[in-house]
């Protein structure tokens, strides 16, 4: 009815004492055998994290900074006289970047084998400037000649390590299926050096003797 007043209902929220309580009982119990200030029962307080850091820490630069440099030059020195010896006895295991991989020893035996017009290129270059030289100021028609014939010669290795090149392509193509980048510029640069001073050595003494 209008004018009767209803009681309200206790509603049923939990008493801040029965909160304490509850939060006391689930409040695990230390696991007997583990000591206060213990961190995993191994009876010694656990580090704090400045000490492991300070712990962990090594030094960027070492102490004998002479000693290390000393270390470091005997390396270098250890690994060029092994890469030397490796480029003269052709030992793939130490033979610099550029020189590894079987394409790369096929592209040198190849070169190897043929006669190469650029091979002579260098010495008969210093002869005729040898020749201008002398040349110069008592006789301008010899000088012109022999620098005309410089320019014929340049043009006729440039020409030879062309025709060489494609004979070389075709013959990778054939056998690896691909041709490595930098391959043409690695056999033209083989080809216009002295035979006997390439490195690595040549594995054959004689000119003829081509890769299968």
């Amino acid at each position: 009815m209008a004018g009767t007043q209803r009681t309200p209902r206790s509603l049923d929220y939990p008493q801040p004492v029965a909160l304490l309580r509850n939060k006391q009982s689930e409040t695990p119990e230390p696991t007997p055998g583990l000591l206060p200030g213990t961190g995993d029962g191994k009876g010694r307080p656990t580090p704090k994290r400045k000490e492991s850091e300070a712990a962990n820490k090594r030094p960027l630069v070492p102490t004998d900074r002479r000693a290390a440099g000393r270390d470091a030059k005997s390396a270098q020195r250890e690994a060029r006289a092994r890469q030397y010896q490796a480029m003269k006895a052709g030992d793939e295991r130490y033979l610099p970047a550029k020189d590894k991989g079987p394409a790369r020893r096929y592209v040198r035996d190849y070169v190897d084998a043929r006669w190469n017009i650029a091979e002579y290129f260098l010495p008969i270059a210093l002869l005729f400037f040898v020749v201008m030289i002398v040349t110069t100021g008592r006789d301008a028609v010899i000088s012109f000649v022999v620098l005309a014939a410089l320019y014929v010669l340049v043009l006729i290795a440039v020409v030879d390590a062309v025709i060489m090149w494609f004979g070389l392509k075709k013959r990778l193509r054939t056998k690896f299926g691909e041709i490595p980048k930098g391959t043409a510029f690695y056999a033209v640069m083989r080809a216009f050096q002295l035979r006997r001073s390439r490195m690595p050595k040549p594995v054959h003494a004689k000119h003829g003797v081509y890769p299968e």
